[in-house]
């Protein structure tokens, strides 16, 4: 079991996942829903998860499962990050989006781990290119995200590149693909096949 400092595992599941034709959460991959795996990759990891979804957001039964409600409104990943950090009462939070099942364990304990320096947070980047979805949030980024969701329209990644966010490289870019449609499941289906134990 992870010790109590380390960040609390928090899987965004508040968007509407409208390129999939519904709930992202429940899209089913290999026989299971695509939001399991990037929760189990955090047990593993961290021992610590809960998801923040919408009141209206469907979710598959996640038993044992911590379910975090945000607020309505904005319909902003940002304000998934901002409401768990609130409910995470001045612990880290590693999020990860729904749509990222290639997530590692390995990944999760890197940016868990890594030595922010005096930057509030820790993004997963391939190519210097950032993932604000799959990063650790410390307290101290609470403040400037939860200003910046007074005009939600910014994307993601302009918004955390503002708070100036060390950024951390991914080995194997793949971790950072994320499922926006009937295609990409299938290269993620193709993948899980590639790397599944022979």
């Amino acid at each position: 079991m992870a010790p109590v400092t380390d960040p609390i595992g928090v899987v965004l599941a508040g968007g509407a996942g409208r390129r999939l034709g519904g709930s992202k959460a429940k899209v089913r991959l290999e026989g299971r829903p695509l939001i399991a795996y990037p929760l189990d990759a955090m047990w593993r990891a961290l021992g610590s998860v809960a998801v923040v979804a919408k009141r209206d957001s469907e979710l598959p039964p996640l038993p044992g499962v911590t379910i975090w409600i945000e607020p309505d409104e904005p319909r902003h990943p940002l304000a998934g990050i901002v409401h768990a950090l609130r409910q995470a009462a001045g612990r880290s939070v590693l999020a990860c989006a729904t749509d990222l099942p290639l997530v590692s364990e390995r990944l999760i304990r890197q940016l868990a781990d890594a030595d922010p320096g005096a930057a509030p947070a820790v993004v997963a980047c391939v190519d210097g290119r950032p993932q604000p979805a799959l990063a650790r949030y410390d307290a101290a980024a609470l403040e400037p995200l939860a200003a910046a969701l007074d005009r939600p329209a910014r994307p993601l990644t302009e918004v955390v590149l503002g708070i100036g966010p060390k950024l951390v490289e991914v080995g194997d870019a793949e971790e950072l693909f994320n499922v926006n449609s009937p295609e990409d499941l299938l290269h993620v289906r193709a993948s899980l096949q590639r790397r599944a134990p022979t």
